[in-house]
């Protein structure tokens, strides 16, 4: 028997959290970046290049979910 928490299991909890969780990690950290472009006035490219810098790792994240909601997996 699987216990439940409000009619969810255990791993379906752990998905929302990682799905919705560091998505929205995943948006505050972008909020943080546009932040530091305004007040450091890095102008246009300079603010391109702390995006592309500084979330290359989240587009990792974002691949993998796009993957694996391709894949059906």
């Amino acid at each position: 028997m699987e216990t439940t928490l409000f009619g969810y299991t255990e791993g379906q909890i752990a998905q929302f959290g990682l799905t919705f969780g560091v998505g929205a990690f995943i948006l505050y950290m972008l909020f943080i970046v546009l932040n530091l472009a305004l007040e450091s006035k890095a102008g246009k490219f300079g603010t391109f290049v702390l995006f592309l810098v500084l979330s290359f790792g989240m587009l990792g994240f974002l691949a993998k979910n796009i993957i694996q909601w391709v894949l059906g997996i």
